[in-house]
């Protein structure tokens, strides 16, 4: 009888915890809003945290790359010339990944500003504008390459036809996975083993199990919504961006709307010393919103 009161109690605990994360009074600070940190850009994209919890971002019309030291809640330029970087991910020895879109290219940028190009093409042809990555536990990195011409291209010509997901392990050997129809905004989770893609055009979000090293399940449709970039907290909760950010659970039902008075929220992150505030870029701003939960790391 013992042992099933036990059992009994233990379950009531992880329903309660399962609720805890999806209740947005758990989550967020009622009087508490979104805090313009800076207005001075053409448009912000790519938000990821460091090791220190200091967040870089991107001003692609500008190119450039900036930081938001959480110390000192100020903002200064990190690298100018970065290949007009738009969607950014640190890997495992705290490198900014970004997905340089001006040649097609992944670009690796240390703390000290020195840069090697991972990537420039698939297969001998150049790639379409890789525009947002997320590194794996394998040293290995997803990220997707739609096609949004720029007007600071030159003399680009299509190569790929397809707007594809794509894998580059380790070796530098790239896999094309999946194509949509105009895949945008990733993010994955070593500790849910999932990893979500965007297909912004089609209104939809996907979701895939993780399953090895560049390995997915079938991709299962997430929600009806598409989404520029995207975030996790650790409770399993997907943030997603566009008009403002919206939060969904881990069953894909949406759950609470950040609104962000700017034309267009073009992605999130968490970022801080304790991993609890959800930094935004949105067009000309960033904004910063302490929470109640953490981001998933």
């Amino acid at each position: 009888m013992k042992n099933i009161w036990k059992a009994s109690y233990i379950g009531l605990v992880l329903v309660l915890l399962n609720c805890k994360s999806v209740n947005s009074n758990n989550m967020f600070y009622d009087e508490i809003k979104p805090e313009k940190i800076s207005d001075q850009f053409s448009f912000t994209e790519g938000p990821s945290s460091d090791k220190e919890g200091n967040v870089y971002f991107t001003d692609q019309p500008n190119d450039k790359i900036y930081i938001w030291d959480w110390k000192t809640n100020k903002i200064t330029e990190f690298l100018n010339k970065t290949g007009r970087a738009n969607g950014t991910h640190f890997d495992k020895d705290d490198n900014l990944i970004t997905c340089s879109d001006d040649n097609g290219e992944i670009w690796k940028i240390s703390k000290d500003k020195k840069v090697q190009v991972l990537l420039k093409d698939f297969e001998g042809k150049r790639l379409n504008g890789p525009n947002d990555v997320w590194n794996d536990q394998f040293g290995g990195m997803y990220f997707t390459d739609p096609l949004y011409e720029r007007d600071y291209w030159v003399n680009f010509k299509q190569e790929i036809p397809n707007k594809s997901l794509y894998y580059r392990n380790k070796e530098g050997q790239v896999s094309k996975l999946e194509t949509f129809t105009q895949p945008n905004g990733i993010v994955g989770s070593e500790k849910f083993k999932k990893l979500y893609v965007s297909d912004i055009d089609a209104g939809k979000t996907y979701v895939y199990d993780i399953l090895g090293e560049g390995k997915l399940s079938e991709k299962k449709l997430f929600c009806e919504m598409g989404s520029d970039g995207m975030t996790l907290d650790k409770h399993g909760n997907l943030y997603l961006t566009g008009k403002g950010v919206h939060v969904f659970n881990r069953d894909g039902k949406k759950i609470y709307h950040i609104p962000i008075d700017e034309e267009w929220t073009s992605n999130v992150t968490f970022g801080g010393e304790n991993n609890d505030v959800l930094f935004i870029t949105a067009s000309k701003s960033v904004y910063t919103l302490p929470t109640k939960v953490k981001g998933v790391k």
